[in-house]
């Protein structure tokens, strides 16, 4: 997914990034990044998430990411979820990768999943500079 780099958070290697989709934050785990920059990451939900209490139904159908104080709410269709908890979040073209425990969601339905440990990693730097 392509983020835009909007500010620094108050923890160590926090930003603040806006994207396609809406807003969110989380740790930077890559080279130095430039205030107003582009990249292409990739985002990591860093702790084991509950279906029915971190991951709920969507009330809508569309992709969306929201920042609520310390949680990041990735909106987007559950594509899989592999025996071992592993799942995959579809938002565009983009495939978000988290583990999960509890009881079966129907698959190819849009979820919300909350998370307040997000990590991103840098792809690609996509172009130098946010135009006006």
């Amino acid at each position: 997914m392509i983020i835009t780099i909007t500010g620094r958070g108050l923890r160590k290697d926090e930003i603040l990034f806006t994207s396609p989709y809406g807003e969110g934050k989380g740790i930077w785990c890559g080279a130095a990044i430039s205030l107003g920059h582009n990249y292409e990451v990739e985002f990591e939900i860093n702790q084991l998430l509950m279906r029915w209490i971190d991951i709920l139904p969507a009330a809508a159908a569309e992709y969306s990411l929201t920042l609520d104080k310390d949680q990041v709410t990735f909106t987007g269709r559950l594509e899989n979820i592999e025996e071992d908890g592993s799942a995959f979040l579809q938002m565009g073209d983009s495939l978000i990768m988290f583990e999960c425990l509890g009881e079966p969601m129907a698959l190819g339905t849009f979820v919300e999943v909350k998370t307040a440990d997000l990590r991103i990693y840098d792809m690609i730097v996509v172009d130098s500079e946010v135009k006006p």
